[in-house]
């Protein structure tokens, strides 16, 4: 075990050592490269004046560029990384990067405290040949937010990247690049510890399962941590000391999604954006609704188990993930058990999960489902949580309901099935008129509370009106959509 993090900046190899586990880039890059232009707005991942882009080697030795929120994302997850920065754009010469140049030709700056954030967006993009498009550009720029509102030049200058041959000193840079991280490859483990701080926060980086596991099952107490999505704020905002975190990121088998016994086995460091294509193409639904799941630098850095293992009762994939039957798989040292999603949330921030034991996989079902459909309203479309989220999958035979899974979130202290209106809809003929006597059962099964984002009664008849939207949807009654698109964005969707 070693006692220092190495990973690549702006094509330099950096060595850190002797920092707290919780320093996160954006702290170290400010205060002690002083490097900033990458901007401190929100301290949450929401506003995208931190952005930077991260890139790794994927299984087959190429580089994947991800945007990622600097603010949140702790020093101790760089090993082996590239990180390029705003500073890092120029080609040697002084010159702009076309990222750079392309905001000046289309005026799209105006106070400029968002804009190397946009930069840095655009840039992963530009990279990764994907989400410069018109039909993909809104997306790509969603987790950036601009105070001056000049959106539409900054969008302008996006589609004018689209064309162009790539400059020599950017292929030069990608070379090196992917060199140096080859060269920095390393397989032990990294602690991470300023051991002469009052209040000292170690950052651990198992590399293999077995040992992830086993320093589990011996720390209990130590908090995991794979995109650092929600953990990033327990530090920037809440203040709160976390003296152990245990990172999942740096074990191969975890950051795998495979299709093994009839499921899609999802691991514990499998990042939202990374199953985005794969999830969408399957169930068009569970992909319109992910494209709207935080932002782009969100989607790169959180996981789909972190996302359930901290069970939010309004997040947005537990209602999809049970309308389709996922399980999740639990382990603490040689156990392992699997049970029911809905079964693992039992009230407000408390699941069932012993001591010792971490959300080692959800498992999805491949079985061919056809009438599965996601609705989640909120204030905004981008980047906004939900009001209330709902998720339908039911089968049908002989004009006949003969199953009916029903899930919701943000209706009570934990994702829940509407089983009174399942139950109403079981064995009903498969018309309008059913799923609207099935919508009058909503009250039997939520009793919402009200607060800053909804009343109680606005979201008991929401929930209403959709197991009426959801029929109408299915029925052919009329077209009741109020967004989204056929062709759905999966801007930057390759694995990482």
């Amino acid at each position: 075990m070693r006692d220092y993090v190495t990973f690549i900046l702006n094509n330099e190899v950096q060595t850190v050592s002797g920092l707290a586990g919780d320093t996160t880039l954006l702290a170290w890059l400010r205060r002690t490269r002083r490097l900033t232009g990458s901007k401190e707005g929100c301290a949450e991942g929401d506003c995208g004046a931190c952005t930077v882009v991260f890139a790794r080697l994927d299984a087959g030795g190429s580089v994947v560029w991800r945007p990622v929120n600097a603010c949140i994302l702790f020093l101790g997850m760089l090993e082996g990384a590239s990180i390029t920065t705003i500073e890092g754009l120029s080609d040697g010469a002084g010159g702009l990067h076309p990222c750079q140049q392309a905001m000046v030709d289309f005026h799209a700056s105006q106070c400029g405290f968002c804009t190397p954030g946009f930069v840095m967006s655009l840039f992963a993009a530009w990279c990764n040949g994907d989400g410069l498009e018109a039909e993909a550009i809104d997306d790509t720029l969603a987790g950036n937010l601009c105070r001056c509102t000049g959106y539409r030049p900054i969008v302008d200058a996006g589609l004018s990247l689209v064309r162009g041959d790539l400059p020599a000193s950017e292929l030069a840079r990608r070379q090196t690049e992917a060199e140096l991280m080859a060269k920095i490859a390393h397989s032990d483990t990294v602690r991470l510890v300023d051991d002469r701080a009052e209040s000292n926060v170690a950052f651990v980086t198992p590399t293999t399962a077995d040992e992830f596991t086993d320093f589990y099952s011996d720390n209990p107490n130590a908090t995991i941590v794979s995109g650092a999505t929600d953990v990033g704020l327990w530090v920037t905002k809440q203040q709160r000391h976390l003296p152990v975190m245990l990172w999942t990121g740096r074990v191969d088998c975890f950051k795998k999604a495979t299709e093994t016994d009839g499921h899609i086995r999802i691991g514990p460091a499998v990042t939202h954006q990374q199953v985005l294509s794969g999830l969408a193409a399957r169930w068009p639904d569970f992909g319109e609704t992910m494209r709207r799941f935080g932002s782009l630098q969100v989607r790169s850095s959180g996981t789909v188990c972190g996302n359930i293992a901290n069970g939010s009762p309004i997040g947005d994939l537990p209602p999809m993930l049970i309308a389709l039957s996922a399980e999740v798989e639990l382990t603490a040292g040689p156990k392992m058990r699997r049970l029911a999603l809905e079964a693992f949330f039992l009230d407000y921030g408390v699941q069932d999960r012993q001591k010792g034991e971490f959300v080692s996989a959800i498992l999805l079902p491949l079985a061919q489902v056809t009438h599965f459909r996601c609705y989640k309203i909120s204030k905004r479309f981008d980047q906004d949580i939900s009001a209330v989220m709902a998720a339908f999958n039911i089968t049908v035979a002989n004009d006949m309901i003969t199953t009916a899974r029903v899930a919701f979130g943000g209706m009570a202290a934990t994702p829940k099935r509407a089983r009174h209106v399942e139950t109403a809809l079981e064995g009903a003929h498969f018309t309008e008129a059913s799923f609207r006597a099935a919508a009058a059962h909503m009250i039997d099964d939520f009793k919402p509370i009200s607060d800053m984002r909804a009343s109680g009664a606005y979201r008991l008849q929401v929930a209403r009106n959709l197991v009426v939207k959801y029929g109408l949807d299915l029925t052919g009654a009329g077209s009741v959509r109020l967004a989204g698109r056929s062709g759905l964005s999966l801007a930057g969707a390759r694995g990482m």
